[in-house]
């Protein structure tokens, strides 16, 4: 488990800290066709003119206005405990899907993170990054990120995400492999987890999902190591004390 709250360093040569035009005819046609909940945030950054092309519900969410906020701030504007896992997912979840060669656009990730307001209070938010557009060679064109403020989640020590993808097992599979320094649990296990609280039998959990009952036991047992418990009971007892049961 990481110890360390060091700040990663951000690559300024892949994340630049220059923000949307909101004058232009590409933000305004976003502006135009995305919607945008309530509590939610969005960006759209190019790698090819290395910048944001859209900023929309920072100021409401963050504090920040769309005009000014950037890439870099918004990646600095996460909570010490949980800056270097959501660097590390964010690193190994582009390099997952740069190398596959079909279906880019069908990959995303979430995840629940401690953000900081300009006034440097803490807003839970729930996160979704996914490819929004991909160039003729195949390549990630424009990244989308959806960030939903959300005051009901319970963020502890816990980190918590998901993948989602045609791949999502391989994908699952490299990224719990990245993050396993950190503290966390998958989309994945916390589905199988929930169903244990519930008094299911790995079987039952199996037949529930339409999987293999070794494959339920595959995804709960790590838990065992990584949350220092020796048995069932004292795991679903750790997810509730934890928030990752509700």
């Amino acid at each position: 488990m990481n110890k360390s709250n060091k700040t990663p360093e951000i690559d300024p040569s892949v994340v630049t800290d220059l923000p949307a035009d909101t004058s232009s005819s590409l933000y305004k046609q976003y502006k135009r066709s995305l919607i945008r909940f309530p509590d939610e945030a969005i960006y759209i950054y190019s790698f090819k003119e290395k910048k944001l092309i859209y900023a929309d519900g920072w100021e409401e969410t963050l504090g920040f206005k769309d005009d000014e906020i950037t890439l870099q701030t918004i990646i600095k504007q996460t909570d010490a405990s949980y800056v270097s896992f959501a660097h590390e997912i964010n690193a190994k979840t582009i390099d997952f899907i740069l190398s596959k060669k079909t279906g880019i656009k069908n990959y995303s990730f979430t995840v629940e993170l401690k953000k900081i307001h300009r006034d440097g209070s803490m807003v839970p938010m729930e996160v979704k990054i996914g490819i929004l557009s991909v160039d003729e060679d195949g390549m990630v064109n424009h990244i989308i990120g959806r960030f939903r403020i959300n005051r009901n989640l319970h963020l502890g020590m816990v980190m918590r995400y998901d993948v989602h993808g045609p791949d999502k097992e391989e994908f699952e599979k490299v990224i719990n492999k990245a993050v396993q320094k950190f503290l966390t649990i998958s989309g994945k296990e916390k589905e199988a987890l929930k169903y244990v609280a519930k008094g299911y039998s790995f079987k039952e959990i199996a037949d529930e999902l339409g999987v293999s009952a070794s494959a339920i036991e595959k995804r709960i047992q790590p838990l065992y190591k990584r949350f220092n418990v020796k048995n069932l009971t004292q795991l679903v007892s750790f997810a509730y004390e934890n928030y990752i049961l509700p």
